[in-house]
């Protein structure tokens, strides 16, 4: 299946932030523990030239803890200040202030020199589709400042947030790019929820997830659904629809109906902690 998605409305997301982008002195990247290079849009790093730089990963419960820790020492040594997070929950978000003011000591440096003092930090946050930046500035900010779904595109423009008298935030749409010259990368994309379902035929999708885990992760569908693996993924998914009683006319495997039960168990992490792609790749 061919993966790609770029609405019209990414096209001008992408004008507003360019030219919002010197009112920034820190750019706050939002990244997918589970895929942290593939939920990288490639834009943002010619985007925030010459500012300051975090990465979160966020939604790091749902990702391999060890595979957390090797991604966060790659990002760092390309000079990124890492952290790994869950802005639903609320773990690793108590570091957050104190890695801005870190991030941007130099900044703050030059405006005392200056005799500004109390200039908040504005800082732009970034990322994909779906991969919490609503959640995480209304964690951040203990109040629903923005919209949240578990849906690509609920956030349509931007917005900013003032969260005390050092920081500003400037919530942005999650974009894309306009072609994913890798197919790998798009699968992935649609795996975690950051391409418009509607658009996505779901059991070719699932056959994809589940030739992925049964080379990584040869456990989980096994313990997930109590079935015996099978060398073809559809007979696998067949299986899946049995376990569940996805079953139409003549009892025959609702493929469409399983392919949704195994992606939806994928995305909440009832499969387990899943990372989808090495740092080697």
């Amino acid at each position: 299946m061919n993966y790609q998605w770029y609405p019209g409305h990414m096209t001008k997301a992408k004008r507003m932030m360019q030219e919002d982008i010197k009112l920034i002195d820190l750019v706050i990247e939002l990244v997918d523990a589970r895929a942290p290079l593939s939920s990288r849009n490639p834009d943002i790093d010619e985007l925030a030239k010459n500012k300051s730089r975090m990465i979160l990963l966020n939604k790091s419960d749902l990702a391999d803890a060890g595979w957390n820790r090797k991604w966060a020492e790659h990002f760092k040594k390309q000079g990124f200040h890492v952290l790994e997070i869950n802005a639903r929950s609320g773990a690793g978000m108590k570091s957050i202030s104190a890695m801005v003011q870190e991030a941007c000591k130099e900044k703050i440096e030059r405006d005392r020199k200056r005799g500004i003092v109390g200039r908040p930090v504005r800082a732009m946050v970034v990322g994909i589709p779906n991969v919490g930046k609503s959640t995480f500035i209304n964690s951040f900010a203990g109040k629903a400042c923005t919209k949240t779904g578990n849906k690509p595109g609920v956030t349509k423009g931007k917005q900013w947030i003032r969260l005390n008298k050092s920081l500003e935030l400037l919530d942005t749409p999650g974009i894309l790019w306009p072609k994913f010259e890798d197919q790998n990368v798009g699968m992935r994309l649609a795996f975690l929820g950051s391409i418009n379902d509607d658009i996505i035929i779901r059991s070719e999708m699932a056959l994809d997830l589940i030739t992925f885990l049964n080379e990584n992760y040869p456990q989980v569908i096994k313990d997930r659904y109590g079935i015996e693996i099978q060398e073809k993924p559809v007979e696998n998914l067949a299986l899946i629809a049995k376990a569940r009683m996805c079953l139409g006319k003549g009892e025959e495997p609702d493929y469409d109906k399983a392919a949704g039960i195994l992606i939806d168990d994928f995305r909440s992490g009832r499969l387990g902690q899943i990372t989808l792609e090495r740092c080697e790749e």
